[in-house]
């Protein structure tokens, strides 16, 4: 019997404790990242980038600084522009949050260099994820890009973060429980096809933020969020789509984003929120009352109106939602709920988990 493998893209480094950041240097000189030391380092223009500068430009003197990365395509395009001018690398290293990583990303593939990711927050999953997600003329579009070759993360620096970015993270885990029974349901329904590995690879990295029972404030949580955000960043490379990580639950958000450009709710904020609502929706009430007290215990929104929006801008949000991601099937598409049925789903929801 022949013995059958797969190749999975994955980083060749990944260090998550506190005190990372005190190792960079030889991390990122390591022989299989950059063999000559000649890196890009990819920050933000704000003072976050610029403190960080600081504390590395004298560790890294063969390497080269760009504060294009501002989370948009167009900064994106200007930091690989920039990269191309700078001469030769060996990688290219994003240094800050989300929207910095996110440009970085795109900007490593759009130059044809790896990218280490060194995350200073943990707001999302796009650490280790094969998109970039950046703000564009129309909106905010996701972009396939390789994967990070390697992921850093500070535990000390994380927990020094504001809070509210690392409790986002916290709901973009939570809502993979959704995700992922949206990717079920796609294939009960439409004859869809599911990639067990990945889909086990983001349940249990939910789970295992869902029911730990600590708080940002301590290092334990702290690295097995850190760890479920990798691990639903590799999710998708072996699923080779975002399918194991974004269901109703980031359709929502979406349509959130779309609709209501000028309100401030974080991603993970708005997708943990659809994700607990979403498996609501699908019937799972007693999941939906679990995620919702993890998301309020830690601080984060289970009510529309804790995000800033009315009732009235969720049942728009609901029936736009399928709108952002044509071709995906979720329990949005399945039950087409009309505005009223909306609203009286969600008038359940609220009740549900206040009981």
């Amino acid at each position: 019997m022949p013995v059958l493998t797969r190749l999975m893209p994955s980083p060749v480094v990944v260090d998550i404790r506190a005190g990372a950041l005190d190792d960079l240097a030889a991390i990122l000189t390591d022989q299989r990242i950059a063999p000559s030391g000649k890196l890009a380092f990819a920050l933000s223009n704000g003072g976050s980038g610029k403190l960080l500068r600081e504390r590395f430009a004298g560790a890294f003197r063969n390497a080269d600084w760009f504060a294009d990365a501002d989370g948009t395509i167009d900064g994106a395009v200007r930091l690989a522009d920039s990269i191309k001018r700078g001469g030769r690398y060996d990688a290219v290293v994003s240094l800050g949050g989300g929207k910095v990583v996110d440009c970085a990303k795109y900007a490593a593939a759009r130059v044809g260099l790896p990218l280490v990711a060194v995350a200073t927050n943990l707001a999302h999953d796009g650490l280790c994820s094969p998109v970039a997600t950046l703000d564009n003329d129309a909106g905010r579009g996701s972009y396939g890009v390789p994967s990070p070759i390697g992921v850093i993360i500070d535990l000390a620096v994380v927990r020094d973060a504001p809070a509210r970015f690392v409790r986002a993270g916290i709901g973009d885990v939570v809502c993979k429980i959704s995700a992922v029974a949206d990717w079920e349901l796609a294939h009960q329904e439409e004859g869809e096809t599911v990639d067990g590995l990945a889909a086990a690879m983001a349940r249990q990295s939910a789970h295992a933020v869902l029911r730990h029972p600590g708080g940002i404030g301590d290092d334990d949580f702290l690295g097995v969020l850190a760890e479920s955000l990798v691990m639903c960043g590799l999710a998708m490379s072996v699923a080779g789509d975002s399918r194991p990580a974004s269901g109703a639950c980031h359709e929502i958000s979406h349509a959130f984003d779309l609709l209501f450009p000028k309100r401030n709710a974080l991603h993970g904020e708005q997708c943990g929120f659809g994700g607990a609502f979403a498996t609501y929706l699908r019937g799972d009430h007693d999941t939906a009352r679990e995620m919702a007290g993890t998301l309020r215990r830690h601080g984060l929104p289970v009510l529309a109106g804790e995000m800033g929006f009315s009732e009235q801008d969720l049942v728009e949000a609901v029936r736009f939602a399928p709108q952002t991601r044509p071709g995906r099937f979720t329990i949005l598409e399945h039950r087409k709920l009309s505005a009223d049925e909306i609203r009286d789903e969600y008038t359940d929801y609220v009740k549900a988990i206040s009981s």
